[in-house]
């Protein structure tokens, strides 16, 4: 694992654009650093809510907004840095054992999610405190 797979950061995705409209594409190990094995997208939010409030334990995310826009508070069990995700062609990585609240999401904000994991439950951390533990090299 290399320092990168252990940090957040925005990732530059493939944009072409002419007068007919812009389109992006994503392949696996070419504009994603990992495997997709899941698709899903947030939508229809109310304004006010907070999605996530959970961190994975071994699987990457990469978050776009492909329409709209909404806030990413990235929290690694030190620091919390937030990110504001508005453009179709930038992702958001994030990779495992970091906590994610999204929120601040404008009218009609779509958020897709790529995983490299298929959906496990017990993948989840769902409490805060189990989370700091496990950050900090601890066991509960």
């Amino acid at each position: 694992m290399s320092a990168d797979d252990t940090i957040c950061r925005i990732i530059d995705l493939p944009k072409f654009s002419d007068e007919r409209g812009s389109l992006t594409f994503l392949e696996s190990f070419q504009h994603v650093p990992f495997d997709i094995k899941r698709v899903f997208y947030l939508y229809d939010v109310p304004g006010g809510a907070t999605r996530a409030g959970h961190a994975l334990k071994t699987c990457h995310q990469l978050l776009i907004a492909i329409s709209g826009s909404f806030e990413v508070v990235i929290d690694n069990g030190v620091s919390r840095c937030e990110y504001v995700l508005n453009r179709a062609y930038k992702g958001l990585l994030i990779p495992p054992v970091i906590w994610r609240e999204l929120k601040g999401f404008s009218t009609g904000s779509v958020c897709l999610v790529l995983a490299s994991e298929p959906f496990d439950l017990d993948d989840y951390f769902n409490d805060y405190d189990e989370f700091l533990l496990a950050a900090r090299g601890e066991h509960a």
